[in-house]
């Protein structure tokens, strides 16, 4: 019998020495001290041959998909690609709750808790040693800064240069040069049951290396019409969306995007974005920072097989015009509810999603030749394809320039009486940058750069002045202390 890698094969060695005996621990004490009959020290002899010819299986320690399948030593592998893997770090602002701002009007002295930006994590890789960087859409969507750090821990903030809800798909930049880069596979070639490996920052634990095996291709998911998915087992958590997928000769054939759980966590249901499609949407983000897609006016439909035989089609394969918009290019065309679209610009449409993504992928104003079936024939029906305009996530207003990244408010006269000083601003918000820069809601800010402040007006104009940090003298229950603060960081000074 040939053993497997992992095997016990002690077992096998037990079993051909004393077939009558099941207990292994005992046997393997007691074979050196008793005499073996001739026939069993040949087999004594065939088992440690056994051992020696498989001693590197026994030792390879292979790792092991969720499914339990092995798969080889993907150390090299992690090693020639995790330095252009990088997490994202995302901060948005957060409102402050309305209770909070109800009880201010009330009591205008009471101090709310903290309220720093909201912050999200999530992965991307470096396409370009100039520092462009693919990730989903979703990780960066409404984002006021975008932080990416790097494996040898330096940190870039980053600029999105477009972002494809549909696809969710986003291209970041960040200024560097000579960075490690990703190499592009092509999915097309991908075989469902080989092994796959993602890099990325699940719950924020940066450089995370996972295995497992392609599931399924093709895959369909509700609300992504356009996309047809690389299914996998591999576990993927939150923090690990825009973070590659990469086949075992290194190449990024994905990018991990959805999972499918009832939990919230991985459960066994991993999705990701054909490379190719999305490497077709950083181009267009690159060039123009939107993407323009091409549609007709359909809405259409799986057929199975009982669709298929009343339509008198020989196999369930195509897409069901299930709806003709009024006025659109299909309904100019000619085309009619119950045809069903077999093949866009001479390739074949096999799924539904097929002839949406076709058409998706020319250019509006171009002619689309669709070879259709109605009335138990084929025919040819051309159509202009119009533009699809993706529906635009909600757009952020920026936040009010505010100094330093904080929300103060003179203090009362009877506060000024109570603490004992002349004037001071109380901070009532921070955001994150502030926040990490040591500033607290309920701190007193005495003085900025040795000046004193009692207005928001006079905390704004010191900050004008200054080059590039400050220094915040801050009162903190009974202790005073001063806390430097960057007072220009969008114009990149510090």
């Amino acid at each position: 019998m040939r053993p497997e890698c992992g095997m016990d094969l002690d077992m096998d060695i037990r079993v051909g020495m004393d077939t009558g005996r099941p207990e292994r621990s005992e046997d393997t004490e007691r074979i050196g001290a008793r005499r073996v009959h001739p026939g069993r020290r040949v087999l004594a002899v065939i088992g440690l041959a056994v051992v020696l010819a498989f001693s590197g299986l026994a030792a390879c320690a292979p790792m092991h998909t969720a499914s339990g399948w092995p798969v080889p030593d993907l150390a090299e592998l992690v090693q020639a690609n995790g330095a252009a893997v990088v997490n994202i770090g995302v901060e948005r602002q957060a409102a402050q709750p309305r209770r909070y701002s109800d009880r201010l009007q009330r009591e205008p002295w009471a101090v709310p808790p903290p309220a720093a930006d909201e912050s999200s994590l999530g992965s991307g890789f470096i396409v370009s040693a100039d520092g462009f960087i693919l990730t989903n859409a979703h990780v960066v969507a409404r984002g006021t800064q975008i932080n990416v750090k790097l494996t040898d821990r330096r940190e870039f903030k980053a600029r999105v240069i477009g972002l494809d809800a549909v696809a969710d798909v986003a291209l970041l930049k960040i200024d560097a040069s000579d960075l490690p880069t990703v190499r592009v596979g092509s999915p097309d070639h991908a075989r469902v049951g080989e092994a796959v490996v993602a890099i990325g920052s699940p719950f924020g634990f940066s450089n995370t290396v996972t295995a497992g095996i392609i599931s399924a291709k093709g895959r369909l998911l509700p609300g992504a019409e356009y996309m047809q998915f690389l299914q996998t087992d591999v576990p993927v958590n939150p923090g690990n969306s825009g973070g590659p997928l990469f086949n075992l000769q290194g190449e990024v054939i994905g990018i991990n995007s959805r999972i499918y759980s009832s939990s919230g966590g991985y459960q066994g249901l991993s999705f990701a974005i054909p490379i190719d499609v999305a490497m077709r949407i950083k181009d267009q983000l690159q060039a123009s920072g939107t993407v323009t897609r091409g549609r007709i006016g359909v809405a259409v439909q799986e057929l199975n097989q009982a669709l298929a035989a009343s339509f008198g089609l020989a196999r369930p394969a195509g897409a069901l015009v299930s709806h003709v918009e009024a006025g659109g290019a299909a309904a100019q065309a000619g085309l009619k509810s119950g045809d069903v679209i077999l093949g866009v610009q001479g390739r074949e449409v096999v799924q539904a999603a097929d002839a949406l993504g076709f058409i998706a992928d020319l250019p509006p104003g171009e002619t689309a030749r669709l070879r259709i079936w109605r009335d138990r024939a084929e025919q040819g029906v051309e159509a202009v394809v119009d533009r699809f305009d993706a529906p635009q996530p909600p757009a952020v207003a920026a936040p009010e320039p505010a100094p330093l990244g904080i929300v103060v408010r003179p203090l009362a006269l009877r506060e000024r009486q109570v603490l004992g000083i002349e004037t001071g601003l109380l901070v009532q918000r921070v955001n994150a940058t502030a926040s990490r820069a040591g500033v607290k809601a309920g701190d007193l800010i005495v003085a900025i750069n040795g000046q004193p402040v009692d207005s928001v007006e006079a905390l704004a104009r010191e900050v004008m002045l200054a080059d590039s940090t400050v220094a915040l003298l801050v009162q903190r229950g009974t202790t005073r202390l001063f806390v430097p603060i960057c007072a220009k960081p969008g114009a990149g000074v510090c």
